[in-house]
């Protein structure tokens, strides 16, 4: 994976933590963070696997947080630092809450991108119970849901022929 994806995965991470805030105390924020940028950049390895993918990222842009704040009722109209919001990847960060609410999806989809490319994704793919305190509404599937379900149909369809060329 590139590394021009990293604006990309920090602010999917940021979206992210913004939407679904981690329990109180640095280490819950911590740990959150750590899961949350594991997902991010998994679903970035999938959706951009090559560096002429980040290239055309960067070229075309990747479309901004708009739909997903209104889907979360996110309220940012006190944001005067909003201007990473145009840095989010909506499908990205879709793909992410996925894999946050189905570590055995994230699993599969580890398997599928080169491990140097996703990098390290324990947190991610076999959460403890820390995990699951530091960030109990990143974890929750059914807060998670109005996100995942955007383009969780692109996500799978990509693991299934993923995990079929490679068998």
């Amino acid at each position: 994976m590139s590394s021009d994806l990293t604006p990309f995965i920090a602010a999917g991470t940021r979206w992210l933590l913004t939407a679904f805030p981690p329990a109180p105390g640095a280490f819950s924020r911590a740990l959150a963070e750590a899961q949350a940028r594991q997902a991010v950049t998994l679903a970035a390895a999938l959706r951009y696997p090559a560096p002429l993918d980040a290239q055309l990222l960067h070229l075309l842009g990747p479309g901004g947080s708009a739909r997903l704040d209104w889907l979360t009722g996110a309220d940012h109209g006190g944001d005067t630092d909003a201007g990473w919001r145009t840095w989010v990847d909506e499908t990205v960060v879709s793909w992410a809450a996925c894999l946050l609410a189905a570590p055995a999806l994230a699993t599969n989809a580890h398997r599928v991108v080169d491990r140097g490319q996703a990098g390290e994704s324990t947190r991610l793919t076999r959460p403890g119970e820390h995990d699951h305190g530091a960030a109990p509404l990143l974890r929750h599937p059914d807060l998670l849901e109005p996100v995942a379900a955007l383009h969780r149909d692109l996500l799978l369809d990509l693991l299934d022929n993923e995990t079929a060329a490679l068998g």
